[in-house]
């Protein structure tokens, strides 16, 4: 009842006073913090995207997913409800599942743990306020990686007089979706805080893919004096089902069913394949101003995380503890900034493996005790006289694993050591013109190997596997003209990766990794967005068009495997074109058209390069409407995903056994919500 008396209601009280008319200037006022550059977009010396709380809010918000694949480079992939995937710039041949070789910090906080895995799918997209996508090695400032570094934000709200706002939202959608939040925030002069609820689950578009997930988090800001502190804390519990990858003969025959038995292996029903994710995370931040010139920030967090993985072929049960910090002292003087600090992270995870039987544990396979050590030190100059930016930094890294094997007597300790790696990183912009600026950047990418590779489902400890590396040259060109309405961003690059890990299957079906020579990375990517419209008066008051395109000619430069040359072959799993255009309009009364394309080229899906998945477009629209209802702020809205009912996958298995690549997405679905705030 309440949705149909507030929709009759708001037809007497209009639109909201504060709604979202896209302002002339709202293009070029976005400032960005990754590589502590508190600066405005378009002068950071380095190839940066922004997704802000608006640019997040014209999806459905279920996940992150389409809303990060709108910037250029980047890929992130659903292989099934709840199961993530993410990449910048470059192949997933690293990420048969998860996200690795990308260091994910929130509110500088490191979520990225010393075994270099992030479970990103712990996180509610509504908990973010937004997000900045460094693409490319970041060694300078955030350690060892080729991929990227994705930042999320939470910024606090401090008021004058003490404020409390509640907010709630509920919706449903195809396939059983269920969504419900609710949040609390209070702020005054020196306190912003906030407690957040969210429940999720679905059962899913195919067999054995249904999924739960329960949050509960807390984020805190106190502001006395010289000092403030943050607080972000949150409990995670979630669910999914695993239905395993299809042929391409099963997906086209029933891409609903899930993976099925064969002489050999049980099928994902019959073994309950599944994640069980449990996860408890606190983390503190502090930032002190030691003088006029001198501030010194600290970072601690702790986690504990039980996972548990019934799979075809074993049952996994993880205990895994984290625990890190990071300090820096930063120096700004008029056009001089130098900051300098250190990153610890520590792991220790307890690895039990069984057989699986319909389901249930059976006779132990094996008990691993693994200890995960990263450490860094940086330091970075920034020097800006008149139109020019330079900025260099300099890291040393040093990552370590031990492992033995508890249930076998004889087993002796073994250990990995990356040693003390050296990486620098250098950039210069040079501003064209007021709104217009062009950079270049050189930097040196490392990237050791995870503990999931190192010790993958094979059950072994691959001492012999050695880390990435390579050197990335990049120069763009981005800014906004047309007097503040239109804004681009153009950047090539090429990077030549070396000692490129790979993913392998064995007889068996259990992964494992291997060093494969060389690759070539090098690639264009572009985005415009312009305002064609902004006005105050009329039914249609704004109208906000934009377009990506990423442009991945990636190949293997040498790769032999046994008696098989993949020389010259394309990098499995990467796109070589992808593009995505997007149209907002916003109408009188509160109402509101976000349209979303995206389109994908064909992918490689094994190293052979001799089955690709096809290319296919997806096409995303929510239409909706905000008002008053009493003293309650509304958003009313409807939500359609894959509206050209493409059959894709999103997120294929690569170099699987059985050639069962196919994760099949959902075909056409719908999904519905009403959100409230007071």
């Amino acid at each position: 009842m309440l949705p149909i008396f507030c929709l009759i209601a708001s037809m007497g009280f209009g639109q909201l006073k504060d709604s979202s008319v896209f302002k002339v200037d709202s293009l070029q006022t976005v400032t960005v913090t990754a590589f502590h550059a508190q600066r405005l977009w378009k002068e950071v010396p380095a190839s940066i995207a922004v997704l802000t709380t608006k640019d997040i809010d014209k999806t459905a918000g279920l996940s992150m997913v389409t809303a990060v694949n709108t910037i250029p480079g980047v890929r992130m992939e659903e292989r099934s409800p709840g199961s993530y995937r993410l990449s910048f710039r470059g192949s997933t041949l690293r990420s048969p599942f998860g996200v690795r070789n990308v260091k994910i910090y929130w509110n500088g906080l490191p979520l990225t743990d010393a075994a270099g895995n992030t479970y990103l799918n712990l996180i509610n997209i509504h908990s973010v306020d937004g997000m900045e996508i460094a693409k490319g090695p970041a060694s300078s400032m955030y350690g060892a990686g080729t991929g990227g570094v994705l930042l999320l934000k939470t910024n606090p709200q401090f008021q004058q007089k003490t404020e409390d706002h509640f907010s709630a939202l509920v919706g449903a959608g195809s396939y059983g979706l269920v969504n419900e939040e609710a949040q609390w925030k209070h702020s005054n002069a020196n306190v912003s805080s906030s407690i957040q609820q969210m429940h999720q689950q679905s059962d899913g578009y195919r067999m054995q893919s249904a999924m739960r997930k329960d949050m509960l988090q807390y984020n805190g800001a106190f502001q006395y004096g010289k000092q403030k502190w943050e607080v972000l804390a949150f409990y995670t519990d979630l669910y999914y089902q695993t239905p395993g990858g299809l042929t391409l003969a099963q997906m086209q025959k029933d891409p609903q069913q899930a993976r099925l038995a064969t002489p050999v292996f049980p099928g994902a029903v019959q073994q309950k394949a599944a994640v069980y994710n449990k996860t408890w995370y606190t983390g503190i931040k502090q930032e002190k101003e030691l003088s006029k010139y001198w501030r010194w920030e600290n970072a601690f967090m702790l986690n504990h995380t039980s996972f548990t993985n019934p799979f075809i072929t074993n049952y996994e049960e993880r205990d895994e503890w984290n625990g890190g910090g990071r300090t820096q002292l930063v120096y700004q003087k008029h056009q001089w900034q130098w900051i300098t600090g250190a990153e610890w992270l520590g792991n220790h995870s307890l690895i039990d493996d069984y057989g699986n039987r319909s389901g249930q544990k059976d006779t132990v396979q094996f008990k691993d005790d693994l200890h995960a050590r990263q450490f860094f030190i940086f330091s970075q100059a920034t020097y800006t006289l008149n139109r020019w930016v330079v900025q260099g930094g300099l890291s040393v890294n040093k990552t370590s694993y031990t492992y033995q094997r508890l249930t076998a007597p004889s087993s002796r300790q073994q250990s990995y050591s990356n040693g003390s790696v050296l990486m620098p990183r250098i950039s210069l912009l040079y501003k064209m013109s007021e709104n217009i600026s062009a950079y270049l950047l050189a930097t040196k990418g490392f990237s050791t190997p995870t503990l999931a590779e190192i010790h993958p489902s094979d059950g072994l400890f691959h001492a012999e596997l050695q880390p990435e590396q390579g050197l990335n040259y990049e120069g763009g060109i981005k800014g906004v003209i047309a007097k503040g309405k239109l804004q681009f961003d153009i950047a090539y690059y090429d990077f030549e990766l070396h000692n490129a890990i790979v993913r392998r299957n064995n007889a068996a079906g259990a992964e494992y990794f291997i060093n494969a020579g060389r690759i070539k990375e090098n690639g264009a990517e572009a985005s415009v967005a312009y305002i064609l419209l902004a006005k105050n008066r009329g039914f249609i008051r704004a109208i906000h068009l934009m377009a990506a395109s990423a442009y991945q000619p990636y190949r293997f430069t040498e790769y032999r495997q046994g008696a098989f040359d993949y020389t010259g072959n394309p990098v499995t799993g990467v796109p070589v074109h992808t593009y995505m255009m997007g149209t907002d309009i916003e109408a009188a009364k509160g109402y509101y058209l976000h349209i979303l394309y995206n389109a994908v080229d064909a992918i490689s899906l094994n190293d052979a390069a001799d089955e690709y998945a096809k290319a296919y477009h997806l096409l995303e629209v929510k239409v909706g409407r905000q008002f008053r209802c009493w003293k309650m702020r509304t958003n009313l809205f409807v939500a359609g995903d894959n509206l050209l009912n493409e059959l894709y996958s999103l997120g294929n298995d690569i170099n699987a056994v059985g050639r069962r690549y196919y994760n099949p997405a959902a075909n056409r679905n719908f999904y519905a919500a009403l959100q409230l705030q007071w």
